[in-house]
């Protein structure tokens, strides 16, 4: 069992939820993100989303888009957030899922991108454009470097593929709590509640619901329906207005902390 399996079960037994959260590399540069991953690490932070800038992230709201323009601005590319993610793998076993697009990955090489993941540490991929029928071309690498495959599933999937979906996948299912890009709406737990009734119905593995969760009172009513909540446009935007402030660490931990507690 990986880190993720591990985090999971001890989160459970200790009847608590995961803390996700999502972080864009390179923003404001690649040190600055070493430094969070620490930081969140000690702050409570479960998991972390690794986010890979691209320049059309098609599920992103305006704000990860931003910090994906900023990051590809300051030269970031796949080759050092990977060389990132090995250096902080030496200091933190928090566990690490690499949240992108197919495009980077692909120009990159599949096959020397997921030697290159398993070294530096990287314990699953979350890769927004491929669907489970296409993920083959990536997985035959992958998998066999022991990375995770994580799937989404969303308002719209039907139960039989949610069914088809799990099957599959590995570390934790996301549910996508809302039709649209990330940041731009607010989830409605009567809604998570129905449709992770449905997936529950599919299947044991942990789920984790993002898109549009950002304050801990919107935490403290999703919580109680899944394994753990992702909060990913919050923690860039705060990330984005403290940039240049010494405290920025201090900042982003105690609101991880806030978060925490209502899990």
């Amino acid at each position: 069992m990986g880190r993720i399996g591990q985090r999971f079960n001890e989160l459970k037994k200790a009847g608590k939820k995961a803390l996700v959260v999502y972080l864009t590399a390179g923003d404001p540069d690649l040190e600055t993100t070493g430094d969070l991953i620490a930081a969140l690490d000690a702050a409570g932070a479960d998991v972390l989303e690794i986010g890979v800038p691209f320049s059309d992230p098609t599920a992103d709201g305006p704000t990860i888009q931003a910090a994906s323009q900023r990051a590809l601005k300051g030269g970031t590319t796949l080759p050092d957030i990977l060389d990132m993610i090995g250096n902080i793998r030496t200091m933190t076993e928090i566990p690490i899922v690499l949240f992108g697009y197919y495009n980077p990955i692909f120009c990159y090489g599949p096959e020397l991108f997921a030697k290159k993941a398993g070294a530096a540490g990287v314990d699953a991929i979350l890769v927004v454009d491929l669907p489970p029928e296409e993920s083959g071309e990536l997985r035959q690498y992958t998998d066999r470097e022991g990375i995770d495959f994580i799937s989404l599933i969303a308002p719209t999937t039907s139960s039989d593929r949610i069914g088809k979906i799990s099957k599959n996948a590995g570390g934790f299912l996301y549910y996508v709590s809302i039709t649209g890009v990330t940041g731009t709406k607010l989830p409605q737990a009567s809604d998570v509640k129905r449709d992770m009734e449905r997936i529950r119905e599919k299947t044991r593995m942990p789920v984790v619901v993002g898109f549009g969760i950002s304050t801990p009172q919107q935490a403290a009513e999703i919580a109680p329906y899944a394994d753990g909540i992702v909060i990913g446009s919050a923690f860039v935007r705060l990330i984005e207005e403290h940039a240049l402030d010494n405290n920025l660490m201090n900042i982003v931990a105690s609101y991880a902390k806030d978060i925490k507690r209502c899990l």
